[in-house]
């Protein structure tokens, strides 16, 4: 079984916006229930199709293949609620990588950023533009911002 074992935060200031080149995603969800969401994401010329189970702390089981673009456009159709559109920039620091993830549209303003760790305990060092922690607020997990998005909060 795939591992997911990811910290979120808030991101304060813009300098983060000079450290790294941004790419734009497109993703759906075909389930959005906490115990299993199915997402469809399009990245570039490239798709994947992405099972996630509950997040319990900063885990939760993924499983995540690549499939053929046209197959993910005609799903994204399928896709229950609107899409999540942001620009994803990966920006290294302090050893690691962030994913820090400018949303769009109806979740335009709200600016997250990511850590995948190799375990729960795993030590990492806070960019000076990482905010607070929002690993487990709902809120902030992409498929709820198809319900709830940042605008009406």
């Amino acid at each position: 079984m795939g591992i997911e074992i990811e910290r979120k935060f808030l991101v304060i200031g813009d300098d983060w916006k000079l450290l790294g080149v941004g790419e734009y995603i497109s993703q759906g969800y075909l389930s959005r229930d906490p115990a299993r969401t199915v997402r469809v994401r399009i990245k570039g010329e490239q798709a994947w199709l992405t099972i996630k189970g509950r997040s319990v702390g900063a885990s939760r089981a993924e499983f995540e293949y690549p499939i053929p673009l046209a197959d993910a456009q005609q799903m994204l159709a399928l896709c229950d609620g609107p899409r999540v559109e942001k620009v994803r920039r990966l920006v290294p620091y302090a050893g690691m990588v962030w994913e820090v993830d400018e949303f769009l549209g109806d979740n335009a303003g709200l600016v997250v950023a990511e850590i995948e760790l190799s375990s729960a305990d795993q030590r990492f060092e806070l960019p000076p533009w990482a905010g607070a922690e929002v690993t487990e607020d709902a809120r902030y997990f992409n498929s709820q911002l198809t319900k709830h998005p940042f605008s009406i909060w």
